[in-house]
């Protein structure tokens, strides 16, 4: 099979340059680790032959379920069939949500032949019920096949992975919206100044980023999509998260030259979302005008993300909420707006458009919930006993503080206060990565944890479990190793917990803190805030775990403190 020939499905006039084969003639090669080299250095991107192969070498490694169908499959179903000329007109299945089949530079028969074989894998894979990518990986992949069968039995191998924790295709809508919210988070995170774009110019942050997968597999050209799946079979779905976090950074850079161009007034209005992902999705189609394939490589592989088996964590703790929610089927998707009707919200600190903004930070799985007052000074009067009282039981928490000089603040808090009495009589910290710190007033910014932009500060190495006691101005302490939740490091994400980490918890991982004495956020050679019992006088300055500047003057009299809750909108 080695002479087979690889191309009969191209149309060789629309390859361009990659229709010149150079470069090596083989590539001999077992080792993983070798391979990602060559894969990310696209040693075999020239020569489409030796690319075919290399594919078919890494298909036939991927461990599958004992029964997965092969070519022979194939050919028994289509019998006859596959020596007649397929039609491009068999709709394809349900579970494809309405994604085409991507022409990647293929013949027009090439296209149908794709329906016919994506018809067949839904026969074979029953319980498939959502797959919007499998148009776009079918595409691809008769690129490098020899005959229709041989597509079918590389896709087939796809679909039956079960190496565990490796992800290759999401085939249930609950896998693929837990992916969507977790590329949310990790835009959030990693990706700051074009989620800020995004939040500025879209109506619903949320229905835009449902697109990420659709930029990489589908939207983007051929010449940049091919050396995608290089890695991609090599590594796995993380790197579909690092090309579209690098598409958004490079929306922006792109948003920004327009912007340059034509004045920034009209940049910063809102838009239907609609709009929005219509124009990420015309830069993505022409990119190739500006960044090549290996500029956006180069890109996505310097975006210092977790690893694959804390973003799987992540990805598994969004899937938990949604089945909490009760959404493992496709359904309408709540508009955050919804969740912040400017008609009902009533904040006499912030307004919904600055509330809203606030939303667009938090973890994806508590954006479709609704805010809830939990606590105002203005109502239950300036006692910290009220404020625990009245925010313990609600997990997380949006603390806001306006001062006297008419700067707002605040801080997001992952867990529930109630955690203090763990630490007995001392000031202890808890509280997760998730947690930051903000100001609104004078300028709009967010302090996350620091070692979510500098993870050399943290190994993998779970904590051997050391005690943290909180220290403020008027207090210190010798001991400063951190007191946490018993809960299992395997189950949470290193947005979840400090405890995956082996830390030097005084300067990184002092989150939250509180005792009869006062309220403290943010710890390690200062505090981000600091509130007394009486909720009256505060003071902010930089503090390691955040790594922020002082949010307001550094002393301040407290006008008005709120406390807001997540109520789920599914079920209010």
């Amino acid at each position: 099979m080695a002479e087979e020939e690889y191309g009969s499905f191209v149309d060789w006039n629309q390859m361009g340059e990659l229709a010149k084969s150079s470069g090596p003639t083989k590539v001999d090669c077992k080792d993983l680790k070798e391979f990602k080299q060559m894969a990310r250095q696209g040693y075999w991107a020239k020569n489409h032959k030796v690319r075919a192969q290399v594919y078919q070498q890494l298909i036939k490694a991927i461990p599958c379920r004992t029964v997965t169908p092969d070519a022979e499959v194939y050919r028994d179903i289509m019998g006859n069939a596959a020596t007649k000329k397929p039609s491009s007109h068999i709709p394809l299945p349900e579970f494809v949500d309405g994604s085409p089949v991507p022409q990647y530079c293929l013949k027009a028969e090439a296209v149908a032949s794709a329906h016919q074989i994506i018809n067949c894998l839904a026969g074979q894979f029953p319980d498939i019920s959502h797959c919007p990518s499998l148009p776009a990986v079918t595409s691809l992949l008769l690129h490098f096949s020899i005959d229709e069968a041989q597509c079918f039995e590389h896709v087939s191998r796809m679909l039956a992975c079960n190496e565990p924790g490796k992800r290759l295709l999401d085939q249930t809508f609950l896998a693929y919206e837990s992916g969507c919210m977790t590329f949310g988070d990790l835009a959030n995170k990693y990706c700051t100044a074009a989620h800020k774009l995004i939040v500025a110019t879209a109506q619903d942050v949320l229905d835009v980023y449902a697109d990420w997968q659709r930029w990489v597999l589908g939207d983007l050209p051929f010449s940049h999509v091919v050396r995608v799946l290089d890695v991609y079979l090599v590594e796995g779905y993380k790197i579909l998260y690092r090309v579209a976090i690098a598409l958004l950074k490079f929306y922006r850079k792109h948003k920004a030259g327009v912007q340059g161009g034509q004045g920034s007034q009209q940049q910063q209005q809102q838009q239907d979302s609609g709009k929005v992902k219509a124009d990420i999705q015309a830069f993505v189609k022409d990119i190739a005008s500006t960044v090549t394939p290996d500029k956006l490589l180069e890109k996505a592989f310097s975006i210092r993300l977790f690893s694959r088996k804390e973003i799987t964590l992540l990805q598994l703790t969004n899937e938990k909420s949604l089945q909490q929610k009760g959404i493992t089927v496709k359904q309408k998707r709540r508009n955050v707006q919804l969740a912040l009707n400017p008609d009902t919200f009533s904040s006499e600190i912030v307004s919904a458009k600055e509330m809203r903004d606030i939303w667009s930070w938090i973890p994806e799985r508590f954006a479709l919930c609704q805010p809830q007052l939990l606590f105002t000074t203005s109502t239950h009067g300036c006692s910290l006993n009220r404020f625990y009282s009245h925010c313990e039981g609600y997990e997380p928490t949006l603390l806001l503080v306006r001062t006297t000089d008419g700067d707002v603040c605040g801080a997001f808090l992952s867990t529930d206060w109630e955690e203090r009495k763990r630490g007995g009589n001392k000031l202890s910290f808890f509280g997760t990565g998730e947690c930051f710190v903000f100001r609104l007033k004078p300028e709009m910014e967010r302090y996350e944890w620091v070692v979510i932009h500098h993870p050399e500060l943290a190994s993998s190495i779970k904590s051997q479990g050391h005690d943290d006691t909180a220290s403020t101005e008027g207090q210190n302490s010798d001991s400063n190793s951190l007191q946490q939740p018993e809960k299992s490091a395997g189950e949470l994400s290193p947005f979840l917990s400090a405890r995956h980490f082996n830390l030097n918890s005084k300067n990184t991982s002092m989150f939250m803190a509180g005792n009869f004495d006062s309220i403290i956020v943010g710890g390690g050679e200062g505090n981000a805030l600091y509130i007394d019992s009486e909720l009256n006088h505060g003071r902010t300055g930089r503090c390691a775990t955040f790594d922020n500047p002082p949010l307001c003057a550094e002393s301040f009299q407290v006008s008005l403190l709120e406390v807001w809750g997540f109520q789920d909108a599914m079920t209010s």
